[in-house]
């Protein structure tokens, strides 16, 4: 009943940029939280970043003052902006959304499909 479509993955070097988007949407009564997870090959799926309820956010150390997570309530969007990307950030990114359903307000955890980041060095 909840759908999360990531876009905006690609191939950069390191030192640029690129901008992730997702957009959830569904029979959604409320949002509560969103954030962005990744996987890397052998490894575990980590957060990324996430904000909350009216705005708060928290980052994985290793990619504060380099990302920025924002989020449009009126398209259910989140963004995640990463700027100075280095080869380790290379993963594939999902994004993830945390909230309540219209029906008898049923909680839902959606996760998207997952977008490839790739960053040459």
């Amino acid at each position: 009943q909840v759908q999360s479509v990531e876009s905006g993955g690609g191939l950069v070097q390191a030192g640029g940029s690129l901008r992730l988007s997702c957009a959830v949407s569904g029979s959604i009564f409320s949002i509560n939280a969103m954030g962005w997870y990744r996987q890397a090959p052998g490894k575990q799926r980590e957060l990324v970043a996430q904000i909350i309820g009216g705005g708060s956010t928290n980052y994985a150390d290793s990619v504060k003052g380099r990302f920025t997570i924002s989020r449009d309530n009126a398209k259910n969007t989140v963004y995640l902006q990463m700027n100075s990307l280095k080869p380790e950030d290379t993963a594939v990114y999902y994004c993830n959304a945390k909230g309540k359903l219209i029906m008898m307000m049923i909680p839902f955890d959606s996760w998207g499909q997952g977008t490839q980041v790739t960053v040459s060095s």
